[in-house]
């Protein structure tokens, strides 16, 4: 059972939707406006948040960014009428782990969240499969690059770097072939193999951008292979 923050000010749609999840065997707090919600995750410790863009007072993407400085793995699903591919990536560029447009269905709402909640508490696939073979919850490392497989978090030179659980997994794939060049579709397989909801083509870039944007300055780099893929490297 999860604690969802819902974030609409639609009263209609808010109580719907916590109901839904009530159904679901979730707990929910919810509040109409983006300061609510500022109050709620400084005192609540909540598994995801439901997030319409269109708040009052503070606005969503606006609210987005705050959750993100200060909760950077918790999970966020935007629920928006703005339906365009600019809106989208704009979301996803601010930090939000998966976007659905209004109106939706409660099957694919209810899908979406499990998907987010079920990635937040595994770790990356190649951590997995380290805790597979020795049965221990140990970081998985290479020189210079350690993983923390309880949360989605990594050191490089020891440096700590807080990412959501969608970079952290793509960061696990990218390091599982470190210094080779990996596929975009192997990537995307790797995913959806690992449970993630699917994902469209130039949402991935919006990934490998925020991920490369967080490592600057680490000497851990991702390189675009023009037609190949991407390859990540340690200077």
């Amino acid at each position: 059972m999860a604690l969802i923050l819902i974030v609409e000010d639609d009263e209609l749609l808010r109580d719907s939707v916590s109901d839904l999840l009530a159904q679901a065997g979730h707990r929910t707090l919810a509040c109409a406006d983006g300061l609510g919600a500022q109050q709620q995750l400084s005192t609540q410790a909540v598994d995801a948040v439901l997030l319409d863009l269109g708040l009052p007072g503070i606005d969503g993407m606006r609210l987005l960014r705050w959750i993100r400085e200060r909760f950077e793995s918790l999970p966020v699903l935007i629920l928006t009428a703005r339906d365009s591919i600019d809106h989208r990536v704009e979301g996803l560029m601010a930090g939000a782990d998966d976007y659905l447009t209004k109106p939706f269905g409660n099957a694919e709402l209810s899908a979406r969240l499990q998907a987010l909640l079920r990635r937040a508490r595994l770790p990356a696939f190649e951590a997995r499969g380290a805790e597979a073979s020795t049965g221990a919850a140990a970081s998985t490392s290479t020189p210079g690059l350690q993983f923390d497989t309880e949360q989605p978090r990594v050191w490089v030179r020891g440096q700590p770097i807080l990412l959501t659980q969608r970079e952290y997994e793509l960061l696990g794939v990218l390091h599982a072939q470190i210094n080779q060049v990996v596929s975009r579709d192997h990537v995307m397989l790797v995913w959806q193999t690992g449970g993630a909801e699917p994902i469209a083509s130039n949402a991935l870039e919006v990934y490998v951008h925020r991920l490369r944007r967080k490592l600057q300055g680490t000497g851990l780099s991702i390189r675009n292979i023009r037609g190949l893929g991407y390859m990540l490297e340690l200077a």
